[in-house]
């Protein structure tokens, strides 16, 4: 049981949590953990990559608070580099919380898209 007196949550029931708290930094934090779900990349790659895939150039102080939280959460980890550069890996909770986020988004775009096509809401 946690402090407040209800059972502990299990990784599994915080999963869809994960990026629903990051606020204003959901968007990053969908775009990088896009981006290392192909492979291991550090700051300037994921900008660039993210940049080809998205169209979204993420300033770096956007980027480096996106990461610190999402290496908080423990959905990225820091791999080891020789050089002065510091690339990052997804973890599985980090695959799985990805991979909730974009089925809730898909779902949400695909209303979206039958009610544009239904004519629903045009004045």
């Amino acid at each position: 049981m946690d402090m407040a007196g209800r059972g502990a949550n299990t990784e599994k029931e915080r999963e869809p949590e994960a990026l629903a708290t990051f606020g204003r930094y959901a968007g990053p934090a969908t775009l990088i953990l896009s981006s290392l779900a192909e492979g291991t990349k550090h700051g300037y790659a994921l900008t660039k990559d993210i940049e080809d895939f998205a169209g979204v150039r993420l300033a770096p102080g956007t980027l480096y608070e996106a990461l610190s939280r999402l290496e908080r959460q423990g959905l990225i980890e820091p791999v080891e580099s020789h050089d002065r550069r510091r690339p990052y890996r997804l973890t599985a909770p980090g695959a799985s919380a990805l991979r909730v986020h974009l089925d809730a988004q898909r779902r949400i775009a695909d209303v979206g898209l039958r009610r544009l096509a239904a004519g629903t809401g045009l004045a």
